[in-house]
């Protein structure tokens, strides 16, 4: 690749914005780059790249000997067909889709490709739903809703707490990869022939409207929805992201991604980026959890990537074992082009950390850049191809994609039209038509603002979700979605996610997801199995949170940023109470719905009078820092 090219305004188009007022006091945004004809089904992708570089790594995973192995793009365009043949004849077909569940593998890709070249919805269930969950609750509902006609589970063994919770619930055909299960097929059967002659037939009526997936948002309020994705989503969303990052079409991209396939960041986004433009994928086994992410690192080791995609929980982690790895900086940033966080608004202090190393490492900065939009998007509805100065900023709208803001209270709520938007819910037309406004925008729930009213070109910022803004009982604004941005990188490097309370309420309060093991080094007086609550009771964790308190007071921005008190939790989100997605992505809402004895809790000890005080509730340890002058904790 020789030395790349970092320059945000050679990888970049140029950034631009037309911005027209409605008559209903509404802005309108979009893009004044045409979106150029796309593909008609991503199947095309694949078939391009098996022609044009059939020898070129597509896939890449590690085997039982640690070394990384996947086809090659003809390869994988072989086995797809074989696959394909296989599913056809099970019964998979346009009204009984493929459910996989499985982790991110070089298998899950393959049958997902083959569903698609043959014109099978493919629902990739959140692997969490199959191995975390107590009461499969979820996997049971999805099951029921979608009818399949071919289940495949990665490993018969660990998945047959799953298949023993959706017995009874479907008509499909099992099949296993390793492991086996009772009574299922193994991929050596279903790609044991080609019918080549059927799979072309099938792949020629394959066309924009055709149903390519159903991807299940995580329903932390009720049921999980089924969102259709169309076959001229995904195609107008990779077309769009080509144009305006142009320099993907000189450089095939080389990316080491954990994102899970079952979310729209991870497939749609991720992996159809590195097959629109002929790259090579590499399988990160690992995630940002304690006992996983040395995996990552492992990999960030041997493979450089030209891009690299996270979301904030990962660059926390990330940051941290860069700091202390100078092999490992060397390797991360050697064919670093951009460096993208998605999910959530990257906390200052991240941002900074990576900009500094890059610098460090490399003699020059790596752009830094995000973009938004929704699993009902595709995902992408805006890209920022550009440098922003600060974190959270979102871009403008993609060629062929038009923004609706709508004054929504103190907000712009922004709404969504184009290409790349869901035609609605699978067997849910109810929650189709909530889901549209008058006008076909899709009601996204989101608020964004100009960061330069003046200058829109400068790009959007994400200004929270509607829902979670609250006011305080002075009648005070609290914008939650920025407000916990700030308090992460305020606490750093004790909290690694930060939800807000206070509905109704005199003051703010913070509830503290930690990072146990910042926490654990902050004290090496503690024993290496000291329990959580031990950890989070230390002096040293709690005078990091009263400080980083302190300076949000200090900075006297008003009641809406400062908070009285603070809670630290022990217990982590929980995936069946939709507190958290498996990409790490934390439920506002959610969280204080299902840890409403913890926010009593924190409003009923110390009184918000006087000296602050420390109290046990269930397994957690609260810490109560009291507002005013007195920063004492305890």
């Amino acid at each position: 690749m020789g030395n790349p090219v970092r320059d945000p305004a050679r990888l970049f188009a140029a950034p631009a914005v037309t911005v027209t007022h409605g008559a209903d006091r509404s802005l309108r945004l979009r893009s004044p780059i045409a979106l150029l004809p796309y593909n008609r089904a991503v199947g095309e992708y694949l078939e391009q790249w098996a022609v044009t570089a059939p020898d070129r790594l597509f896939l890449q995973e590690r085997g039982p000997d640690g070394r990384w192995r996947g086809p090659t793009y003809a390869q994988a365009l072989s086995q797809v067909r074989a696959i394909a043949t296989g599913l056809v004849r099970l019964g998979a077909s346009e009204s009984r889709p493929l459910v996989i569940l499985s982790d991110n593998s070089a298998e899950h890709a393959l049958l997902m490709l083959a569903a698609l070249h043959v014109g099978v919805p493919v629902t990739p269930v959140s692997p969490a739903y199959s191995l975390l969950s107590k009461d499969f609750a979820k996997l049971k509902r999805i099951v029921a809703l979608v009818e399949p006609g071919v289940v495949y589970v990665a490993d018969g063994a660990r998945f047959a707490p799953a298949l023993a919770a959706i017995r009874g619930l479907h008509q499909a055909v099992i099949v296993a990869g390793a492991g086996g299960a009772d009574g299922a097929r193994s991929m050596a059967e279903l790609a044991a022939e080609t019918d080549a002659a059927m799979v072309e037939r099938r792949f020629a009526a394959v066309g924009p409207d055709t149903v390519a997936k159903l991807l299940f948002t995580s329903g932390s309020t009720g049921e999980p929805k089924g969102v259709i994705t169309t076959q001229r989503m995904l195609c107008a969303n990779q077309q769009a992201k080509a144009q305006v990052w142009p320099f993907l079409a000189h450089n095939p991209p080389v990316i080491v991604d954990w994102l899970p396939w079952s979310h729209t960041f991870g497939a749609n986004h991720n992996f159809n980026l590195v097959m629109r433009h002929g790259g090579t994928l590499y399988v990160d086994g690992g995630r940002p959890v304690p006992g996983l992410f040395d995996q990552t690192l492992a990999n960030l080791r041997e493979v450089s990537p030209t891009i690299y995609f996270n979301v904030p929980r990962g660059y926390d982690m990330l940051v941290t074992a860069l700091r202390a790895d100078a092999d490992l900086r060397a390797s991360f940033f050697r064919r670093l082009q951009v460096i993208f966080y998605a999910a959530a608004a990257l906390p200052a202090n991240l941002w900074d950390a990576l900009t500094e190393l890059a610098h460090a490492t490399v003699g020059e900065a790596v752009p830094l850049t995000s973009a938004w939009g929704s699993t009902e998007t595709a995902p992408l509805a805006t890209d920022c191809h550009f440098q922003a100065d600060q974190a959270g900023v979102i871009g403008l709208p993609i060629p062929g994609t038009e923004l609706k803001l709508v004054p929504n209270g103190l907000k712009s709520e922004v709404r969504v039209r184009g290409p790349n938007v869901t035609p609605g819910y699978w067997k849910r037309p109810d929650l189709t038509a909530a889901a549209f406004d008058e006008e076909g925008f899709y009601r996204i729930g989101d608020a964004v603002r100009l960061v330069d009213p003046d200058r829109p070109e400068r790009g959007l910022l994400f200004d929270g979700r509607v829902s979670e803004d609250f006011k305080l009982d002075s009648g005070t604004w609290v914008n939650a979605g920025m407000l916990r941005v700030k308090a992460i990188a305020a606490l750093a490097p004790v909290a690694q996610d930060v939800v807000i309370a206070g509905q109704d309420r005199a003051e703010i309060g913070f509830l503290i997801f930690p990072n146990l093991a910042a926490c654990r080094a902050l004290d090496p007086s503690l024993p290496a199995d000291a329990p959580a609550e031990r950890v989070l009771g230390s002096a040293a964790v709690r005078a990091v949170v009263a400080a980083g308190l302190a300076r949000l007071r200090d900075a006297g921005e008003g009641s809406s940023t400062v908070a009285g008190r603070a809670i630290l939790l022990a217990d982590p989100p929980s995936i069946d109470a939709g507190e958290i997605t498996d990409k790490g992505y934390l439920n506002q809402r959610a969280v204080l719905m299902h840890r409403k004895d913890h926010v009593d809790g924190l409003y009923a000890a110390g009184g918000g009078e006087g000296g602050g005080s420390l109290a046990r509730t269930g397994s957690s340890v609260s810490a109560i820092f009291p507002a005013g002058e007195d920063r004492r904790l305890g």
